[in-house]
């Protein structure tokens, strides 16, 4: 019988230490270090796996490696398509993350059952039943006759299960263990080595795993951040329970854009992607109360228009308070310098609070002039008029610099009825083709675009 000893493996990296530590040596996350058996396999053991590597596969040159075009597959969910880069690459792993309750299952199960019309698919429920996945099908409404159940948690019985499917869900990761560990399920070594197995299987057979994962009360994927790294995808739903509108982002897609973002909306008989944004980013009393804006903001392959709501509160303490949603919290204490510095605006007994509409995250720095104008709107308490959209990025010296995708969110503004847009002047050429269906005004500095704004008082300080 192998002999086992005890080893400390660290849930954030995968790092292994011989003894309990309070803060990982590698990563320096501290009590994140969890205690596992480790298995040391036998001599004889050892030099099979010594014989068996040395009959492995040869190294060949790039050139004559051949090349394969893999067709997409669709998912039955446009939202989902986008977010996956234009469908389904096979043989490809996509790992969903997101709280409980958020959608995971639903979203999968969908996914299941309008893939099962034309290939064989396998669900396996290391967490429910089949009767209670039979019982989501029907709620639903899913024609599900064609999709094969399975409600087992062990690995290697789910490997021999799988004949000439081309499609697995797992569901989850974290319930699933492998019998050459003698850990408990979802512990550090279980996770990587279930999510290894299944890369194997995956890259060898051509089949694709949908898998789903826990998240850890921070928000981030439960285990070690190995099993991310395995992955081909990863995506997260993100949003409230309560709320019926979820948003799944990709954080990592090697068959596509890491910045795209889907919109689905959860009610009683099943979740569905959201193509029209107009109700979820912008609010029906935008341009009535002073402190909002919209801008045209670029996600992945698409534009959606998103309004900032800002909030100014008289500080009760010294040191003014600065909170942000949706927008990075030192871009915004970035352009609060700004505005002080170049157009004349003191912050600084101001509690200031920011906020993207419908939970969206804006990375772009394309949203800095936008930001700009709904702190100077909620400053003189004067709103922005709601046909009014506005982009560009702001300089430290107060310049507004030109942008990527220009034409693009013009062009979005016309879609969704704005009659003005306020942009950088250098993508006027790019944009001119629209001076006859929107008004454009080019600015050229944060203190231009706030006169425009307010042209009746002297708001700004411009800078040459």
């Amino acid at each position: 019988m192998a002999k086992s000893k005890s080893i400390y493996v660290c849930s954030e990296c995968g790092a292994q230490s011989p003894q309990w530590l309070g803060r990982c040596p590698s990563c320096g996350k501290f009590g994140s270090l969890v205690e596992e058996i480790a298995e040391t396999a036998a001599p004889a053991q050892k030099a099979q796996k010594r014989e068996r590597s040395t009959t492995g596969n040869l190294p060949v040159p790039l050139s004559l490696v051949r090349e394969e075009s893999l067709k997409r597959i669709s998912s039955g969910i446009a939202e989902l398509d986008t977010v996956l880069g234009g469908g389904i690459v096979p043989g490809s792993l996509v790992l969903i993350g997101g709280d409980p309750g958020i959608g995971k299952s639903t979203l999968l199960t969908e996914v299941s059952a309008h893939l099962s019309k034309a290939q064989k698919v396998l669900y396996v429920s290391a967490e429910e039943s089949c009767m209670q996945v039979k019982m989501r099908c029907s709620r639903l409404k899913l024609d599900s006759s064609n999709l094969l159940l399975l409600n087992e948690t062990c690995l290697e019985d789910i490997l021999e299960s799988i004949r000439d499917e081309k499609f697995v869900v797992i569901d989850s990761v974290q319930a699933v263990y492998t019998s050459e560990l003698s850990s408990a399920a979802g512990s550090v070594a279980q996770v990587r080595e279930c999510a290894g197995k299944l890369q194997r299987v995956a890259k060898s057979r051509g089949i694709t795993f949908f898998i789903v994962g826990h998240v850890t009360k921070e928000g981030a994927l439960a285990g070690p951040k190995v099993l991310e790294h395995i992955m081909d995808t990863v995506l997260y739903f993100e949003g409230e329970r309560e709320e019926n509108f979820k948003i799944l982002r990709a954080y990592k897609n090697r068959f596509g854009s890491v910045q795209e973002v889907g919109v689905f909306e959860m009610t009683g008989e099943g979740i569905y992607g959201v193509s029209d944004y107009s109700g979820i980013f912008l609010s029906e009393s935008r341009g009535e109360a002073a402190g909002s804006c919209v801008t045209p903001a670029e996600t992945g392959n698409r534009c959606m228009m998103v309004e900032l709501q800002t909030l100014l509160a008289k500080s009760s303490y010294g040191l003014p308070r600065r909170m942000s949603l949706g927008i990075d919290y030192n871009k915004l204490v970035l352009l609060i310098a700004v505005l002080e510095k170049r157009c004349g605006l003191p912050f600084s007994n101001q509690d200031v609070y920011l906020n993207a509409m419908g939970g969206i995250r804006l990375n772009e720095p394309a949203v800095d002039l936008s930001v700009c104008a709904a702190l100077a709107s909620g400053f003189h308490n004067r709103p922005v008029d709601k046909d009014t959209a506005i982009f560009g990025e702001v300089g430290l010296t107060g310049e507004v610099r030109g942008v990527t995708f220009a034409e693009k969110r013009v062009n979005e503004c016309i879609k969704m009825g704005f009659s003005t847009v306020i942009f950088p002047a250098k993508n006027v050429k790019s944009v001119q083709k629209f001076a006859d269906k929107i008004s454009l005004v080019p600015v050229r500095t944060v203190g231009q675009a706030l006169q425009k704004l307010f042209p009746r008082r002297d708001t700004s300080a411009e800078t040459n």
